[in-house]
């Protein structure tokens, strides 16, 4: 089992950026690839993004794309979450996860998590 951990949340106003990183330990990132995923209050949790290892390949959910960019390196176990143009409903807990088979956008089947960082943006 891998285990996960997040950083860089924080509070940020409106229109400004945080970066999160995940670091794995235990064993390396391997497997199909690496997403993020959040869970506001009250709400259920969605993906974020996701990055494929085998080539690379990105994905987005259509509410970050164009502000967010997931970038990953394998070999050296981290996986970060640049965050552009936040807005108040980017608030929530940021997750990052392993999964070992398709389907990044499959928020609910991913294999080991991490413990979560806080990012609250205020208007």
């Amino acid at each position: 089992q891998v285990q996960l951990v997040e950083s860089g949340g924080g509070l940020v106003q409106a229109g400004g950026s945080l970066r999160l990183s995940c670091a794995a330990s235990g064993r390396t990132f391997s497997g199909y690839g690496v997403g993020w995923l959040r869970q506001a209050p009250g709400k259920e949790r969605q993906f974020v993004a996701g990055i494929r290892w085998s080539d690379g390949g990105t994905y987005y959910a259509d509410s970050v794309k164009g502000r967010f960019t997931i970038s990953g390196d394998s070999s050296k176990n981290t996986v970060s979450l640049q965050m552009n143009s936040l807005k108040p409903e980017d608030t929530a807990v940021y997750y990052c996860a392993t999964r070992t088979r398709p389907g990044l956008r499959e928020e609910s089947t991913y294999d080991d998590w991490g413990q979560g960082t806080q990012v609250t943006v205020s208007s």
